[in-house]
């Protein structure tokens, strides 16, 4: 249920998968304490014309886990239909590895947005666009503790926005938390923007 308390389910047992468990109850609790108290102007102001805006950010990822869930659930599913179970640890390939490192803060690669995942063209208000990332949060969650005993690398889905690419599911946990945490930067450096429309102090909003 969205804003549910993971706490409050069992951990899996796998620690690659009480790993992201973590990062995605971390990453909910950021985005939460990012946008407290923000108004939609400043929600939804961009540093450039060509660059996202805070608002914009989360929806990209809310739209891009809409898409990609479903696909995670069906995979679970088959892969315990074919009991693909393991214990672990689990390698992945350099496709897999590669795509992971592509999409944390850190990388300085550059990825075109599929069409599919590109923010709302339209004003966003911040309390919806972040309970739905919240909501997402706690669905991903639950995949990971859906998924404990399975073969993280054998068990695989396919990209919502490019079918022919099928990776691991360890590799789509661990580059969707590297993904959420890239843009969360991302919307951390817009707040950090010389021009960020910021609240007035209440003792400059007292003297007015």
């Amino acid at each position: 249920m969205p804003g549910e308390d993971s706490s409050r389910h069992p951990a899996p047992a796998s620690p690659e998968l009480c790993a992201y468990q973590t990062q995605f109850e971390a990453l909910k609790q950021e985005a939460r304490v990012l946008v407290n108290g923000m108004e939609a102007d400043a929600f939804n102001w961009r540093p450039a014309p060509d660059r996202w805006s805070v608002g914009e950010c989360l929806d990209h990822l809310n739209r891009t886990g809409a898409l990609m869930v479903p696909r995670l659930e069906r995979a679970i599913a088959r892969g315990r239909s074919k009991g693909l179970t393991a214990e672990g640890p689990f390698t992945y390939g350099w496709l897999g590895r590669w795509w992971i490192r592509a999409m944390q803060p850190a990388s300085r690669r550059k990825m075109t947005t599929p069409k599919v995942f590109r923010p709302s063209a339209s004003a966003l208000e911040p309390a919806p666009v972040v309970a739905a990332f919240e909501a997402l949060q706690d669905d991903l969650m639950a995949l990971v503790r859906a998924a404990d005993g399975l073969d993280l690398r054998r068990v695989k889905a396919a990209s919502a926005a490019l079918p022919v690419l099928r990776l691991s599911l360890g590799v789509w946990f661990a580059s969707t938390a590297a993904h959420e945490e890239r843009h969360l930067a991302q919307a951390r450096r817009v707040m950090a923007h010389a021009g960020f429309p910021h609240p007035e102090p209440a003792d400059a909003l007292a003297e007015l």
